[in-house]
C-alpha cells in the first residue's frame, strides 16, 4: 500500500512542476465561436451598433462551426436503441397541408431555391463531421423558426427520397401540426411523460383524397407532433427520454429536424439541443435585435451552432428574374 501511495504522490509532484499550457491566442487553434462579445462584428470601431442584417452579411454560415459538440451514440443494447422503433407500427393519417406556408413543396420559384440552398449547406456540414439531427430555434417568438424547420424538412425529404423525421419540440406553442394539417396528439409530451411509445407518437401522411398522390416531399416525411401543451415542458425536455428518442430514430432516418421553443425565454430548446448534433438559429430581418441573437448564442454555448438563417428579407428587385424567378413572392410575411 505504501508503494502505491508513493507512486501517486510522485505523479502529483511531477504534474505540479510541469508548466501549464498557454491559453489559445491569435496564432493558436482555439474553439470557434460565432460572435465574441468583446470583438463582435456587430460593433464598429467607434462603439456604434450595426444592424443584425449587416452583421450576418459579414459572417458566412461556413465560418461558424464549433468543436464542442459530441454526437450522442448509445451503446449497443442500451435503452433507446434502434430495436425500440418498429417502423411497421407507425400510423398513416390524412394530412391537409397549408400549401401557401410550405413553399419547399413547389417545383420552382425563389423560395424553393432558398431552401434548396440551405439544404445543400447542411449537406456540406455533414461532409465535415457527424450531422443528422438538427434543432431549429430562435431567440424570441414570431421569428419564423417553425416555418424554417418545416420547409427544411420537406426540402430534405424531396432530395433523393431522403427519409426525414420532423419533430415539433415546442411543447408550449405547437405550430407544425397546423402547417401539415394533421393531429396534434399523441405526441412528444406523451412520450416524454411515459404515456406513449415511440411508434404511437409518429405519423405518416395519406393523400387527402383517394387516388391522389402525395406531394413530393411529404411521402418520405415522418412527423412527431408536440402533443398536448404541457405546463412542465422544461422538466419534460430535460429528462433522458428525448435522448432515447433521438437514439432510437437515428438509424432509420437520413435527417432529423427538431423545432423548439425560443431559447431566450425558456430552457426547453437548450435541453433538447443537448441530444442533437447541431443547432440552426433563425433571425427575422428588421425585427431581431443584435443583442437578442448574441444572447441566444450564449444560451446554446454547450451545443454546436451551425449558423443563422435570416428570415423574412425582401430581396432587391434587380435580383429578380435572372433564371426566370421573381425576387419576392410574399413568403417572408409568414410568421410561425
Amino acid at each position: 500500500m505504501s508503494k502505491i501511495y508513493e507512486a501517486l504522490r510522485q505523479a502529483e509532484l511531477e504534474r505540479a512542476k510541469s508548466p501549464s499550457p498557454p491559453p489559445p491566442g491569435p496564432g493558436t487553434d482555439g474553439p470557434a465561436t460565432l460572435l465574441d462579445t468583446e470583438t463582435a462584428p456587430g460593433v464598429d470601431a467607434g462603439g456604434g451598433e450595426r444592424t443584425l442584417a449587416a452583421t450576418l452579411a459579414d459572417t458566412r454560415l461556413g465560418d461558424v462551426l464549433a468543436d464542442s459538440k459530441v454526437a450522442f451514440a448509445p451503446a449497443a443494447g442500451a435503452p433507446g436503441n434502434a430495436s425500440e422503433l418498429d417502423l411497421g407500427k407507425i400510423g398513416h393519417y390524412a394530412w391537409h397541408p397549408l400549401m401557401q406556408q410550405l413553399p419547399a413543396l413547389e417545383e420552382r420559384g425563389s423560395s424553393v431555391e432558398q431552401f434548396r440552398s440551405l439544404r445543400s449547406r447542411m449537406q456540406e456540414f455533414r461532409d465535415l463531421g457527424t450531422l443528422k439531427s438538427i434543432l431549429v430555434s430562435s431567440a424570441l417568438p414570431q421569428e419564423g423558426k417553425s416555418f424554417i424547420a418545416a420547409n427544411l424538412a420537406v426540402s430534405f425529404a424531396r432530395h433523393k427520397s431522403g427519409r426525414v423525421l420532423l419533430i415539433d419540440g415546442d411543447m408550449r406553442r405547437a405550430t407544425l401540426h397546423k402547417l401539415l394539417g394533421c393531429a396534434q396528439h399523441p405526441g412528444l409530451t406523451e412520450f416524454l411523460s411515459g404515456a406513449a411509445t415511440i411508434p404511437e407518437i409518429m405519423q405518416r401522411p395519406l393523400p387527402d383524397e383517394p387516388g391522389r398522390p402525395l406531394p413530393s416531399g411529404l411521402a418520405s416525411l415522418t412527423f412527431i407532433p408536440a402533443g398536448v401543451e404541457h405546463d412542465k415542458a422544461a422538466d419534460l425536455s430535460g429528462n433522458h427520454r428525448f435522448d432515447r428518442l433521438i437514439a432510437a430514430a437515428a438509424p432509420h432516418f437520413d435527417w432529423i429536424v427538431v423545432d423548439s421553443s425560443p431559447v431566450n425565454l425558456v430552457s426547453d430548446g437548450v435541453n433538447l439541443a443537448r441530444a442533437c448534433d447541431a443547432v440552426l438559429l433563425v433571425a427575422r430581418g428588421g425585427v431581431t435585435k443584435f443583442e437578442s441573437a448574441q444572447r441566444a448564442i450564449a444560451e446554446l454555448k454547450a451545443s454546436k451552432i451551425l449558423g443563422l438563417v435570416l428570415n423574412a428579407v425582401a430581396k432587391p428587385t434587380l435580383a429578380g428574374g435572372y433564371y426566370g424567378y421573381d425576387g419576392y413572392d410574399g413568403y417572408d410575411k409568414i410568421e410561425a
